[in-house]
């Protein structure tokens, strides 16, 4: 049994064997089919396959590196919703949204001080709580009968516009 890097030689032997008898047996030769002279690769058909990639490099890499801010900011929309989804939960098990004192450690850890948690999941509500995706914590406000969740965006800053602008749950 073979292995390897001489399995790998082996079948690498095998596989140009086989593409080398497609071109042959596709591509007209000047000679008799039965020479021994194998046929491979012309100048220009390997430009034309570096031409090809380049072409696609050119118009993909763009793409995929262009959008690390768009990426930031659906990440920070998927926490926001991740973290609705625990309050929600923490309210159903509570009856109550946590304190704005409280604050989002609710999630985590059972909280002091009012209201109390009457019926507080021993396990907590989240491992830990994130950051958003600019390293800021994630701002949590209780209203009268609801809450308000957002991340003060890329500045950091509560307001501003495009990457800078505050992601707010309620928005989502």
């Amino acid at each position: 049994m073979r292995t390897g890097a001489t399995t790998t030689s082996y079948c690498n032997a095998i596989v140009f064997n086989q593409l080398n008898a497609i071109f042959r047996d596709s591509v007209p030769m000047s000679h008799p089919k039965t020479s021994t002279r194998t046929r491979g690769f012309t100048l220009i058909e390997i430009l034309v396959v570096v031409v090809i990639i380049g072409i696609l490099g050119a118009v993909i890499v763009p793409n995929l590196l262009g959008r690390p801010d768009q990426a930031r900011v659906t990440a920070a929309q998927s926490d926001l919703r991740s973290l609705a989804n625990a309050l929600d939960i923490y309210r159903l098990d509570n009856f109550h949204y946590p304190s704005t004192d409280q604050g989002l450690e609710a999630l985590v850890s059972m909280p002091s001080g009012f209201p109390e948690p009457k019926n507080y999941n021993p396990d907590g509500y989240l491992k830990k709580v994130p950051t958003d995706p600019w390293g800021s914590p994630y701002v949590y406000e209780r209203t009268g009968t609801g809450f308000n969740l957002f991340s003060l965006g890329a500045d950091g800053n509560e307001g501003g516009d495009g990457l800078n602008a505050d992601i707010r749950y309620e928005d989502l």
